[in-house]
């Protein structure tokens, strides 16, 4: 039920189609976040107008609330959130570092403390695959371990043991299921030795899908671009990468120049909660003091609801006055933008063009605007 096919090249990037049950991916895509099942302040309409493909849900954030046994007993994700498209959940692995109070790791799991009530759950392999069968999500991500950064390289060594570990035993759990793809995790921090002994690991396990974590927390943007550029030239060609939780408009950029196919981030629609918004000019204070009388829209030159209907004065307004439109407004143009910026990249590649797109596009749209 799974298929991926590789239409393109332009350099290094590419451009492809990946089939899941629930509909086809064009790659390069972007993913908005819908954490909880919703993308915040966006209904599933909404975001099906501004083209999204396909969205994330978290797996940590939904055994927790509302639970996975629930989801299932009424339909899935898909029917609980109403989202006929492709849905990719992650394995809960990062939240559960990142966001728990306590947190003890073992060759068997983690036992953590959940940030909502301060209850105690047991986080396995075989229990976040279980999880994320009952929710039904068309892509899904081994449990994996995602070192802190810094870390020692002894560190590092061994979380990638365990993380290898665990991805044979999500394989195993996974069993004959052909109804979801189950990606597995590459991780071995900064280091390109470690990196490389983790894709290859994961390459002899067979899954449909590679993706790249533990990258995008704390370490500089160099060694980022470095070990995704090594793993262009490990990975198969043949199946989707997955760069996790990365980034701004110039990031999707570098790194689809570097051969990754999918991402996720938080970054266009949580920003633009706060007022900071994407454009092809750079990011955009909305809610600076300068728009208080600005009759323009957010950019220009944009297609977006936002632009063809209201002024930065009036989105300004809207923030000043803590009403929610604002942030809703915001959202809307981000996550429009984000989804122009992808589909002209895989545009370019198609056209054997990418680099000229890059070159022109890229020295502006991470600056943000002073005018």
């Amino acid at each position: 039920m799974f298929t991926y096919s590789l239409e393109a090249t332009s350099g290094h990037a590419r451009a492809g189609r990946f089939t899941t049950p629930h509909g086809e991916i064009l790659t390069p895509v972007f993913m908005p976040v819908g954490t909880v099942a919703s993308v915040k302040t966006l209904s599933p309409h909404e975001l099906q107008d501004l083209g999204a493909q396909i969205i994330l849900g978290n797996t940590y954030h939904l055994f927790l609330r509302p639970g996975h046994e629930l989801i299932e007993r009424l339909g899935g994700l898909h029917r609980f959130m109403n989202w006929q498209r492709p849905i990719l959940t992650d394995s809960g692995g990062f939240q559960v570092m990142s966001l728990s109070g306590l947190t003890r790791i073992t060759p068997e799991g983690v036992r953590f403390q959940s940030h909502i009530d301060g209850s105690y759950h047991m986080f396995t392999p075989e229990r976040a695959i279980e999880i994320q069968h009952a929710l039904g999500a068309d892509i899904i991500m081994a449990f994996d371990e995602c070192p802190p950064y810094p870390a020692t390289r002894a560190y590092v060594a061994d979380s990638l043991q365990t993380t290898l570990d665990w991805a044979r035993r999500c394989r195993e759990a996974h069993g004959d299921n052909d109804t979801q793809a189950l990606f597995g995790i590459v991780q071995g921090g900064v280091h390109d030795d470690l990196r490389e002994e983790s894709a290859l690991a994961l390459m002899q396990m067979d899954f449909p899908g590679h993706s790249i974590g533990g990258l995008a927390v704390g370490e500089d943007k160099s060694d980022m671009l470095r070990i995704v550029a090594l793993l262009d030239g490990i990975l198969p060609v043949d199946k989707p990468r997955y760069l996790m939780g990365v980034g701004t408009p110039g990031d999707l950029l570098r790194n689809i120049a570097r051969g990754v196919d999918m991402f996720d981030c938080v970054m266009p629609t949580r920003n633009a909660r706060k007022g900071s918004v994407f454009t092809w000019q750079g990011r955009l204070i909305v809610k600076a003091a300068r728009y208080k009388e600005d009759t323009r829209p957010i950019d220009e030159g944009c297609s977006c609801y936002t632009c063809r209907n209201f002024s930065r004065a009036y989105i300004r307004h809207l923030f000043q006055s803590g009403e929610l439109l604002g942030m809703r407004l915001a959202s809307i143009h981000s996550l429009h933008f984000y989804a122009e910026l992808i589909n002209m990249a895989r545009q370019a590649i198609l056209e054997d063009r990418f680099e000229e797109f890059t070159r022109e596009h890229l020295p502006r749209i991470d600056e943000t605007i002073k005018e």
